[in-house]
């Protein structure tokens, strides 16, 4: 069997069993390595030469966990989980609850769109916004599976979509991958080109709202993530706004999110909102909150490394092309499976676009598809996993967030639930973009 496929499906059946999923992508690129010829000293190196790929990612996301708890810390979450429970407390009255309901799953969604491509923040939002709005949701019975839904189609879709923020920088290297493979796009194409592919996660995300995830969730409310009562000064109020805004212009200016981070809590250190004697304390929380990103993120680029110095990811392009043939609707099918094969493994769409577009991009001119069809098809390809995979952070990030209290595990509420709201419509609406475009 190709490395490939058996270390993801190894990774991917012990997570499903409830194993870490850290240890899980170890032992994963462990059987990969061995399978694609590596020895296991020469795994270990790999893969532990691998970890310094994703160092600064992990330090962001710890800084961005201080930034959240310092944030707390003003009373800005309290002032909005406040006009929630304004509107929910209406003697209990089920219509303000449903409007309630309405009103958040609707703004999660809508932050979460901004965060690709009107803000560029990515997952920076989520430990500040989700956290404090656990006690809410708990009062709404709001299944947070349904939000872990919400919260990825937002990382996902807007980047796929549309030429900004995230979403240029992911169509410039799609644009750059293909030229480079032999066929120039214009890449004001490519947002006609994933318009089908991205109305199918669309499809997912209505059917996780109105369908799977429409009935009520208990959860238990725990003293630990209760927003803290304490005095809500309106001037530490407009400095947390003003460390939200600074650390967003920061990060833009300087494309750092561990600067942006950096500038955030120096601005609600300065204004007194958090005492110098708490600072440590406080990062400490923070980076806690987040390790888990960090710890899976270090462990993705190992495994990342291990399965393309087996050359096996190559190979198994390869193989898919000779089992085509000239049958088009087989060629689309089969790239589209072994793309999402590649971005369950590596947990990054952006990294999987120079792995496939080599061998893809020539194959689909040779079987006679469109340029538009083949910028879907590779589109595609290198987004399929990216919802769905333990190692991405477009899963990575709502589990962080809805995770606080520990009653939302990061396999089966949000990589299980995204990946069949998520994976399954893209091959369907990418195979029907390659086939009619």
């Amino acid at each position: 069997m190709n490395a490939v496929i058996l270390a993801v499906l190894v990774m991917l059946i012990l997570s499903l069993f409830r194993v870490n999923v850290v240890l899980s992508l170890i032992i994963g690129a462990i059987v990969g390595g061995l399978t694609g010829g590596l020895s296991i000293e020469k795994t270990i190196e790999v893969f532990s030469g691998g970890l310094g790929g994703s160092a600064e990612v992990a330090l962001s996301y710890a800084l961005l966990g201080g930034f959240a708890i310092a944030i707390s810390k003003t009373g800005l979450p309290n002032v909005l989980v406040d006009a929630v429970l304004k509107m929910v407390q209406k003697n209990g009255d089920s219509k303000a609850k449903v409007y309630s309901k309405a009103l958040i799953v609707f703004a999660i969604l809508l932050m979460a769109c901004f965060s690709q491509n009107l803000i560029p923040i990515h997952i920076a939002f989520i430990p500040i916004l989700i956290p404090p709005l656990l006690n809410v949701m708990n009062e709404l019975k709001i299944d947070r599976r349904l939000i872990a839904s919400v919260l990825t189609f937002g990382l996902t879709a807007p980047y796929i979509l549309l030429p900004a923020g995230f979403g240029k920088i992911f169509h410039d290297i799609l644009a750059t991958n293909m030229s480079d493979s032999g066929l120039r796009i214009d890449p004001a194409d490519i947002p006609t080109a994933m318009l089908i592919p991205t109305a199918g996660l669309l499809v997912g995300l209505v059917i996780a709202i109105f369908f799977s995830y429409r009935k009520g969730r208990n959860y238990v409310t725990h003293e630990l993530i209760k927003v803290e009562k304490q005095e809500q000064s309106k001037l530490a109020i407009v400095f947390a706004v003003l460390a939200i805004i600074g650390a967003l212009i920061v990060q833009i200016l300087l494309d750092s999110m561990i600067i942006g981070a950096l500038a955030g809590i120096i601005i609600i250190y300065l204004s007194g909102s958090v005492k110098w004697r708490e600072a440590d304390e406080l990062l400490t929380d923070g980076m806690k909150m987040m390790a888990f990103i960090g710890f899976v993120m270090l462990s993705a680029f190992g495994f990342a490394e291990v399965l393309k110095a087996t050359g096996a990811v190559d190979e198994l392009v390869q193989q898919s092309a000779n089992v085509i043939g000239g049958n088009q609707g087989l060629a689309a099918l089969l790239m589209l499976v072994v793309g999402l094969l590649v971005t369950m493994g590596i947990g990054s769409s952006f990294s999987t676009i120079p792995i496939i577009a080599t061998i893809f991009v020539p194959l689909c001119m040779e079987l006679g598809f469109s340029p538009m069809a083949t910028i879907a098809l590779v589109g595609t390809a290198a987004a399929l996993g990216d919802a769905g995979s333990p190692a991405s952070d477009s899963t990575l990030g709502p589990t962080a967030g809805l995770n606080a209290d520990g009653q939302h595990n990061h396999i089966w509420d949000t990589c299980v639930p995204t990946f069949i709201h998520y994976n399954i419509p893209l091959v369907i609406f990418g195979w029907i973009a390659a086939m009619v475009l």
